[in-house]
């Protein structure tokens, strides 16, 4: 493939999902603010008690004889959409924007199974889906998963492939 195009693509893509980003409604996690700052970086040190598990368990609860006993589930290791709040809360106060907007698309890919996740990533490939499923799939991460952002950017994407012939079928 192209290595400009592809560049091309993700900086239009990218540019587009910018200017939508800021119409679009947010999660309410999202609006909230701790009044988080560089200072507050590293969370896990420096504000241990805002880093919870799934669960809610705290990072003390977290010991490697217990996941290795089976007390506790691997699953406990994985970040929590706040925890990508905050740290996106952290990389705005230090002028990161961009990062920030990264942080949150993660956090509101929290809710999606991995193996829907990895399905999605590769629709979204030149080529490989129709304009119909891709926007079947933003309505899908906006409806059943709240997934606003994400549903926007696969949105613009397939308004992007349309207009240079990237959809399945334009080959």
């Amino acid at each position: 493939m192209d290595r400009d195009l592809v560049e091309s693509i993700v900086c239009n893509v990218l540019g587009n999902l910018e200017k939508a980003e800021g119409e679009s409604k947010t999660t309410a996690v999202n609006k909230s603010s701790n009044g988080l700052s560089d200072k507050d970086y590293p969370l896990a040190e420096k504000r241990a008690d805002l880093v919870k598990t799934p669960s809610g368990k705290t990072l003390d609860d977290i010991q490697l004889k217990k996941i290795l006993s089976g007390e506790i589930d691997g699953a406990e290791l994985r970040i929590t959409a706040e925890t990508l709040y905050h740290q996106a809360e952290i990389a705005k106060s230090v002028g990161r924007e961009q990062f920030a907007k990264n942080l949150e698309r993660a956090a509101e890919l929290t809710k999606v199974e991995d193996d829907r996740i990895l399905e999605i990533y590769n629709a979204m490939r030149p080529y490989r889906s129709t304009k119909k499923e891709l926007l079947d799939i933003a309505d899908e991460l906006e409806n059943k998963y709240d997934a606003i952002i994400n549903a926007n950017l696969i949105r613009e994407a397939a308004d992007v492939y349309e207009k240079r012939k990237r959809l399945k079928g334009d080959r």
